[in-house]
């Protein structure tokens, strides 16, 4: 799910506005082109940003360097906004007539548009595709459905532990190297300065509080092949519940003001002086720079159990998608790599501060601006992706893992009781997925 909070709202709440909109959207019929057409014009649908005009350069010289290869193609972008992108693309899967070539689509909602047929298998393409070779394979996963491709990465996000280096200075604290010592900082901080949050957490903040579960050798569900089944009521994983629930008290961030909370709100928090500590990511360094703690703060990987070892983190971000019912679906996943090759992303770094999907380039762009640094080893130690099936979708809309946290942190469920019922929410929402 696209991330940038200069672009939308936390992943969570965009899926929760999309999949409300594509619950009432008629069943998809096939809707598979019969035809390859090697001329004409080509619609791409991308998701508008809130400052646009950057990446429509960097948008306008892909399209510029595809069309002088493909003389007789024209192309036509249309820039969608992110908030009604799935009655739109719901829609379009249902019209070939009216719909793209080619989709900006969202990472976590690659499973959903697979199972409405609305995106082309380009497997074939993309392993033939020498650039695919250096695309980070969580990027790649995020675009695989049951073993096939169904597009290509366009850029990526990930969090990161955001902290006070004059609060820390001044209280004699080092940034800590393992999960307890996260835990007993945060509180120290609130000990000594109580108008502060230690660290800013929320209850509503699934992708910030996943690396717990995670960290712990905990799973959010377990892939048998055939079909996922939840594992958030694992001992590992109740494990990783109990740490992150334990940040949500008048020690640290009260239940009444935090279990509320998502991944806006906890940036914001730390932006504007109010929190010691916050998990955040790459997207929210702009947020922070303009905040009350500009010059004050730096950034570490969140750290995992063991000393020196960093907490897998979830991989966000955008894909890049043919639909099945183009005309032109040669020229079309022509144009996608065009859209995702290296030098555009290259270029999207520097123009929207996107990180690219490309370890390599990843590399690059670490050494260029020193912000990224951490962000870019947490990509390079371990990172995670949401179960690659359309139930997801419905777990996310329905608030299932905010629900059982906010439970267990104002004391109506124990961890065990609260963790027990969102798997079998979770296990209802896979079965009824298919």
């Amino acid at each position: 799910m696209k991330l940038s909070t200069r672009i939308t709202a936390p992943a969570a709440a965009l899926v929760l506005a999309g999949l409300t909109a594509t619950a009432c959207a008629p069943q998809t019929s096939d809707n598979s082109a019969k035809k390859d057409e090697k001329s004409g014009t080509l619609r791409v649908w991308l998701f508008q940003e809130v400052n646009n005009d950057p990446k429509k350069k960097v948008v306008d010289e892909a399209i510029a360097a595809f069309t002088g290869k493909n003389a007789k193609t024209k192309v036509e972008v249309e820039y969608i906004p992110v908030e009604t992108r799935a009655q739109r693309i719901k829609a379009a899967f249902n019209d070939p007539e009216s719909a793209p070539d080619v989709i900006e689509y969202g990472n976590t909602d690659t499973a959903g548009y697979v199972k409405d047929g609305g995106l082309a298998d380009v497997t074939k393409e993309f392993m033939a595709w020498d650039e695919a070779k250096a695309v980070d394979p969580t990027a790649t996963e995020s675009v695989t459905v049951g073993g096939k491709v169904y597009g290509a990465p366009f850029f990526v996000g990930v969090r990161a532990l955001y902290y006070r280096t004059d609060v820390f200075e001044e209280l004699g604290l080092k940034p800590p190297t393992t999960q307890a010592e996260l835990i007993s900082t945060a509180k120290k901080i609130r000990k000594e300065k109580p108008d502060l949050y230690g660290i800013a957490v929320g209850g509503a903040y699934t992708y910030g509080a996943m690396p717990f579960i995670w960290a712990n050798g905990g799973e959010i569900a377990e892939d048998s092949g055939t079909s996922f089944k939840a594992a958030i009521n694992s001992p590992e994983a109740q494990q990783g519940i109990k740490a992150y629930t334990s940040l949500f008290g008048d020690d640290n961030c009260p239940a009444a003001k935090c279990a509320s909370m998502g991944g806006n709100a906890t940036v914001t928090a730390f932006a504007s002086g109010k929190a010691g500590m916050a998990i955040g990511g790459d997207f929210s360094h702009q947020a922070v720079e303009a905040g009350s703690v500009k010059g004050k703060y730096a950034v570490v990987p969140l750290p995992g159990i063991k000393n020196g070892e960093i907490a897998p983190a979830f991989a966000g971000g955008n894909n890049i998608g043919v639909l099945k019912s183009s005309s032109h679906r040669t020229l079309a996943v022509d144009l996608m790599k065009q859209l995702s090759a290296k030098d555009t992303q290259r270029k999207l770094f520097d123009a929207m501060g996107f990180l690219p999907t490309y370890t390599d380039v990843r590399g690059e762009v670490a050494q260029k601006e020193p912000f990224v640094e951490p962000f870019v080893k947490t990509l390079g130690a371990e990172t995670k992706f949401v179960p690659a099936s359309p139930g997801w979708g419905q777990i996310d809309a329905s608030l299932v893992l905010p629900t059982m946290f906010q439970e267990i942190v104002s004391g109506k469920k124990d961890v065990a009781a609260a963790s027990g019922d969102a798997a079998k929410k979770m296990d209802a929402a896979f079965s009824a997925a298919g």
